[in-house]
């Protein structure tokens, strides 16, 4: 059973001297399983800070974040690494693919062990993103928009609780960005999924849109 991802009073500071910067400040939010949300604002908005924080690739500064009635934010490192392992698939701007490595090795190398079962898994993952054709292809032989729906299928192999991505089609042009964006709401009937975006017109599928300004949560306008 998938259970609910949630912050409280989350903020993150940097400090330089005695002046603090605020990365995030006092931002609450509750997000139920089994929904596309999309995570909206401008840049130096925060948006990107808020994904590390609920995903716990940071800690925060106050404040915590919950995954159902577990604290993330005060779990020692290995059992949090163990988690983002186990239960969380992150999808980046950049693919970031192992250059020696083809599309399906690249995917399977992400997996708890190089079996039979995960090649054949992550075969299907391709299949379903429309890369039958791109099993054994290096990334070099591959468009971006390839290259990023590999990084998909990679998030995808352990079939995560919750599917974070941040920026994923920003260096994609339209057709392929709503191809990725596609690839990752579908992912909504499975588990949750979060999208860290400043192009509105990538969140028309999305069930719920949060709005970021100036490190703070703010209600959409209109």
């Amino acid at each position: 059973m998938h259970e609910t991802l949630s912050c409280e009073n989350l903020t993150l500071a940097y400090r330089d001297g005695e002046r603090t910067t605020y990365a995030l400040r006092d931002v609450s939010m509750s997000l139920p399983p089994g929904k596309f949300y999309g995570i909206m604002g401008p840049s130096g908005s925060g948006k990107s800070s808020l994904l590390y924080l609920l995903s716990g690739l940071k800690r925060p500064t106050e404040g915590k974040v919950a995954l159902g009635e577990l604290a993330l934010s005060h779990l020692p490192d290995p059992e949090l690494m163990r988690l983002r392992r186990t239960r969380f698939g992150f999808v980046f701007q950049q693919p970031f693919l192992l250059t020696y490595l083809t599309a399906l090795e690249n995917i399977v190398v992400a997996a708890p062990q190089p079996s039979a079962a995960a090649r054949q898994k992550a075969q299907e993952l391709l299949e379903s993103l429309g890369l039958a054709t791109m099993t054994h292809k290096l990334p070099s032989q591959l468009s971006g928009g390839e290259r990023q729906r590999v990084a998909v299928a990679r998030a995808l192999i352990n079939e995560p609780e919750i599917l974070f991505a941040d920026e994923p089609t920003a260096a994609l042009d339209q057709t392929n960005g709503h191809r990725v964006i596609e690839a990752l709401a579908a992912w909504r009937t499975k588990g949750t999924v979060i999208v860290v975006t400043h192009d509105a017109g990538m969140l028309t599928g999305a069930d719920e849109i949060l709005s970021l300004r100036d490190g703070r949560r703010v209600e959409p306008q209109g």
